[in-house]
């Protein structure tokens, strides 16, 4: 399957900035924590995993931030300093991994959340699919 990725493609809301991801998510996950639901100013932040070296910034420069995550260890975003759109965040959790922001691709069509965190935040009104993988907190 590997063999037939087609790179992913994305960039913040301004167009200042663009990416590529070069090999297939690690993981594709759905978080339900107070941070993510902030940042997307909705009910969960959605995220491709992914390999630092296989995240490549093709155009524009982002800049950084660090925060405290729900889980209380320190996290680090990264955004277009001209329309905020974060690209991706990055946590001590996963080292060398990056959790790309899975709206900012220019393609999410194909996009299916492997697993669902912080579900113990997470809105009453939103439904876990069956057979999907769930935690209340972040699985260590």
């Amino acid at each position: 399957m590997a063999d037939d990725f087609v790179p992913m493609i994305g960039g913040c809301q301004c167009g200042a900035v663009r990416y590529q991801v070069t090999a297939p998510p690690v993981q594709t996950s759905v978080c339900h924590c107070t941070d993510c639901q902030k940042q997307s100013g909705s009910a969960f932040g959605m995220a491709v995993i992914v390999f630092e070296q296989d995240f490549r910034l093709v155009e524009g420069e982002l800049h950084t931030f660090s925060g405290t995550a729900d889980s209380g260890r320190r996290k680090f975003g990264a955004f277009c300093s001209s329309c905020g759109t974060r690209i991706y965040h990055q946590s001590a959790l996963r080292p060398g991994r990056i959790s790309v922001k899975a709206g900012t691709l220019d393609d999410t069509a194909g996009l299916k959340p492997d697993v669902h965190i912080w579900a113990a935040s997470k809105q009453p009104w939103v439904a876990i699919p069956d057979g999907v993988e769930r935690h209340d907190g972040n699985p260590t």
